[in-house]
Parts: structure tokens; sequence; C-alpha cells
């Protein structure tokens, strides 16, 4: 059996699919149950929360492997209780979903925790593969209503490109890896194929809804308060450092996803037909 934790989100929503359509037994973990209308068919799902790891000994039990993703909000998450309790259960692989910024950006207030979760997953005892994806695809979603309604894209550095990439490959890394023990002690950092600007991004949800977007540059500030409404301070600090004075290695493109799944990596382009109606 194989658990996936954080199994209704834009990774963990096709993961669990991949690895049901590959015969996996899954068990899909949440804190809340999907509603009826985004059921997740075909697979055990279970709600539990990894603040109570005492919790997540009955879903772990009989477990061969987990993909453990630490949502935004869980800095009072325990790694070791957890993975205690992974062990407990009878895991002996564990993939991570951690961040490029890790890596990137050591040190980075907002990435304390899964910096955390990285060390203690190396020193677990346990088979383990680190996933450190850069921005996603669907970080776009934000400005699906402004399109909708406006027909409008606003963001900072309108000309800054980073190679982001789509939780569709993360998910199809994420299968492959923990279905696989020989990418044990391994870290991969996944990237699209390419930087893709704001502009350009704005630029492709226009052609994938077949109207022009127009695209309005805010300034450092605004972005700044917008981000504010919902991120706390330090990740604002963080996310506004990367968008506007990406390093160059946060601008390189990995060639991890075009390795390990023996195809080319998405491009936005894609990801924005395949989403079109969110943005219609």
């Amino acid at each position: 059996m194989i658990v996936v934790t954080g199994a209704t989100g834009n990774v963990g929503r096709p993961l669990v699919r991949a690895l049901a359509a590959a015969g996996e037994e899954v068990t899909a973990v949440s804190r809340q149950l999907p509603s009826s209308s985004h059921p997740l068919d075909g697979v055990r799902h279970v709600a539990a929360d990894l603040t109570d790891p005492a919790g997540l000994t009955s879903v772990l039990d009989g477990a061969e492997a987990l993909h453990l993703l630490i949502a935004g909000g869980s800095e009072h998450v325990d790694p070791h209780r957890v993975l205690d309790a992974a062990k407990s259960g009878g895991v002996r692989r564990v993939v991570l979903q951690s961040s490029q910024i890790v890596g990137t950006r050591p040190g980075a207030a907002s990435h304390l925790h899964l910096a955390a979760f990285e060390d203690a997953v190396r020193r677990s005892g346990l088979g383990w593969t680190i996933l450190r994806p850069g921005g996603f695809h669907s970080n776009a979603f934000m400005w699906a209503e402004s399109v909708r309604s406006h027909r409008t894209v606003a963001a900072p550095f309108p000309d800054t490109g980073l190679p982001a990439v789509d939780p569709a490959d993360i998910a199809e890394v994420a299968a492959l890896v923990l279905r696989d023990p020989a990418h044990a002690e391994r870290t991969y950092e996944l990237t699209g194929p390419a930087p893709v600007s704001p502009r350009e991004q704005a630029r492709a949800i226009g052609d994938a809804v077949g109207s022009p977007i127009r695209f309005v540059a805010l300034s450092r500030d605004a972005a700044r308060a917008e981000l504010s409404r919902f991120m706390p301070e330090p990740v604002v600090d963080g996310t506004l450092g990367i968008l506007g004075e990406p390093s160059p290695a946060e601008q390189r493109v990995s060639p991890a996803v075009e390795q390990l799944l023996r195809r080319p990596p998405r491009t936005f382009a894609d990801w924005a037909a395949r989403n079109s109606a969110a943005f219609r």
C-alpha cells in the first residue's frame, strides 16, 4: 500500500490517480474528505492531520511507502513524530515533496520547516527520496477570477522568467519514485522546460481561452499588499525575492523531469490549455 498525504491538492490528486491506474493499493489522506463533486474514485480516502501523528497510526498501518506533503501553514508539524508514526506502521520508503528554495536559498525563513523535514527524512533510517519543485504552473489560478471577469492579469516583474513546473509532472515523478526503490537517497530538482515570464503566461492563458488578456504590471509594493492578504510576511518577502531577483540556480532548467519520465516536461501553454475552463 502507498499512502499519499495532501491527496486533494494540485499534485496529490493526479498522483493518486496515477498510482491507482498503475494498479497500486492507495490510501489518500487529506485534512478533510473531498466533496461528492470532487471525489477520488477507486481509492480509500481518510481524513487525518499531520499535526496529530498519533492519528496517523491506523492510516499508515501496513503501508510500504509514503508520499509526504507538508502544506503551507504546517510549521508546527513535528517531522520526527510523523516519521516515527510511519516507521511504526511499517513504512519502508518516504518521498518528501519539498521545494527548490530549500536548496537555492538555505536559511530562508519561509522554508525552515521544510529544511527541517528534509534533514529528518535523511536521518530517519527509511529509504528516502526528496523532490524539490520550483514554482507551480497552477499558481496562475490566482488570476482566474480577474481573467474571467475582466480579461486582465496583474503581476509584478512582468518580464522576469522562471522555469515553473506542471503539477502533473511532479505527480508523475512522485508516482515513479514511490514505486521504485532504486531512487532511494536521491534529491531531484523539478522544473519546466524553459523560463516563462508573467507576461508570457498571460498570453498563453489568452490563447487557451481564445481571447486577448490585458497585462497590468504591478509595483513591488502593490504586489506585497496583494500577497499579504493570504501569505505570512516571511513568505511574501521570499516570494517577491524569487520573482523579482531570481538567482541563476532558480532560472536554470533542471533535466530531472525529462530524465525520469523519458519525455520533455510540459510547458505552461500545455497547462493553460488543460485548465482553460477555470479562466473562461
